[in-house]
């Protein structure tokens, strides 16, 4: 059997940082030529949104996931395997890093079922994550780089799936048994009344999207958190590009509250507090 190191993070990129021009530099930096094995999840939002505009449709969101029609699913595809995996792995490759790109679909590494199709279309609850061929890359010095697009277990809706890649990072976390998931946003973490919240338990993380104070896409990064450390993962952290070499940086949630960071709860007392 090959030997597997142990992932020590797997760290999510979307939004802006993806296009961030120092982003191959400072996975480089950390990755050391496979001595802290990692392994990178991506979105690409933004390269589907063109993609459609340029097919002639816009894009809708329902509670921060994209909603995903029958031809949607080869723009996807096209965006987020093609264009917005190599760019990506081109990046790392020019900064020495061994990177390699692979989809969901590749060796069925991620099986997903439809969610809410009435609603969502082609969109995909993640199911299972099969492990195999990340252990075989990682096992041989290289960083693997993962689009989110999906296998489709199920008989209908063809097959594939488009994935929320905070979703797939947390999955693909669990499978790994990584000791950090690494959320990467072009803010510096979770923000309440514009103040940086140092610290979240998985309830003060469920407390904040069911009153509707985390939206969107800040949203969809609580909730899949918190599916990853009910799985097992000791911490998630939500940051800004600077975290990935800071590892105190950004807001870290974990099961049990962290002495010395500022919770959630903290700054609602203070920011509810009548003003003079």
């Amino acid at each position: 059997m090959r030997w597997a190191p142990r992932v020590t993070r797997v760290i999510k990129v979307g939004g802006r940082v993806q296009r961030h021009e120092s982003l191959a530099a400072v996975i480089a930096e950390q990755w050391d030529h496979g001595a802290r094995p990692m392994v990178l999840v991506h979105g690409g939002g933004d390269a589907v949104t063109r993609l459609q505009r340029a097919f002639g449709t816009e894009a809708r969101f329902v509670g921060g996931r994209r909603v995903t029609t029958s031809q949607d699913v080869d723009l996807v595809r096209m965006a987020l395997s093609g264009v917005a995996n190599k760019q990506l792995v081109a990046a790392l490759v020019s900064e020495g890093v061994s990177a390699v790109g692979i989809s969901g679909e590749d060796a069925g590494l991620i099986g997903a079922t439809p969610k809410n199709p009435e609603q969502l279309g082609h969109v995909g609850e993640v199911m299972t994550v099969r492990p195999a061929i990340l252990h075989v890359l990682l096992g041989a010095g290289y960083l693997p780089v993962i689009s989110p697009v999906s296998r489709n277990l199920s008989s209908t809706l063809g097959p594939a799936l488009n994935v929320n890649g905070d979703d797939a990072a947390a999955l693909t976390a669990l499978a790994l048994e990584a000791t950090e998931l690494v959320m990467l946003s072009d803010v510096p973490g979770v923000l309440l009344d514009g103040v940086l919240i140092g610290s979240l338990t998985d309830d003060d993380a469920r407390a904040l999207t069911a009153d509707g104070i985390a939206k969107d896409g800040m949203a969809a990064k609580l909730e899949a958190a918190v599916v990853a450390l009910e799985g097992g993962v000791a911490r998630v952290r939500i940051c800004d590009l600077a975290g990935v070499a800071d590892v105190n940086r950004g807001t870290t949630l974990t099961l049990i509250p962290q002495p010395g960071r500022r919770s959630a709860h903290a700054l609602v007392r203070q920011i509810s507090r009548p003003r003079i």
